[in-house]
């Protein structure tokens, strides 16, 4: 189900307990992207309705890009982020891109993991997220992507999309 605004709330506390701060916009940042055109957020639940995970995307016309994936604290592990992500993977054909945290922690170990396994490919070439907040830092991370390895040359057009769509910056 895709979020609906009455709905955010709930997400954006969600993405608050699973990233750290300078892998998320700030509430009204956030909040603002839910008119974007190309970004949405889809929203797994129980059969109680209650909020199990959620995935954050951008679509553009060449590529998909996964902004956030993210399931409750109690319940990683027991496949949810795997049923979204492949449910994700499977709704268009255009390849998908995803950053990562270097694989310096083991908690960055395992979330690379889990991309492998579901098939998708860590690129080694050098890239650093814009700061999504005020006087924050680029953010050294790794480019992920499906269904094929990138090259740096290959990802240049994603990247430009990224920065002037989804981070709003110029390269």
């Amino acid at each position: 189900m895709m979020v609906k605004e009455e709905s955010f709330e709930e997400v954006f506390e969600l993405m608050e307990a699973a990233f750290p701060e300078t892998e998320i916009r700030t509430y009204e940042g956030q909040q603002a992207l839910l008119s974007h055109p190309n970004y949405r957020i889809d929203i797994e639940r129980d059969a109680q309705g209650q909020m199990l995970g959620f995935l954050a995307s951008w679509n553009f016309s060449t590529f998909r890009f996964v902004e956030h994936i993210a399931v409750g604290a109690a319940i990683r592990g027991g496949g949810i982020g795997k049923k979204m992500l492949t449910t994700y993977m499977s709704s268009g054909n255009t390849p998908i891109v995803l950053e990562v945290e270097p694989p310096t922690t083991s908690d960055a170990t395992r979330r690379i993991e889990f991309y492998k396994r579901c098939g998708f490919h860590l690129n080694l070439f050098p890239y650093a997220q814009p700061p999504l907040r005020k006087g924050q830092p680029k953010l050294p991370l790794h480019i992920m992507s499906y269904p094929s390895p990138m090259t740096e040359d290959e990802f240049a057009p994603c990247k430009e999309i990224l920065f002037t769509e989804v981070y709003r910056q110029l390269l």
